[in-house]
């Protein structure tokens, strides 16, 4: 899913779950970026899936 928006104050308070550390919203990718953690979690039907199993590691 492309062009998903997601609340900003949702995204103020969501953390990656393994670092803890902040993401960023891919609105091109439907997903929230963890450059920490080296994933991208995805965002369906505007509900961020934050489970490490379903997130897309990023490419160097």
């Amino acid at each position: 899913m492309t062009g998903a928006d997601i609340d900003p104050k949702l995204l103020e308070i969501l953390v990656c779950p393994l670092t803890k550390g902040p993401l960023e919203f891919d609105r091109a990718a439907g997903e929230l970026v963890s450059r920490k953690a080296g994933l991208a979690y995805p965002i369906r039907d505007g509900i961020p899936i934050m489970l490490p199993d379903e997130a897309r590691r990023l490419e160097d």
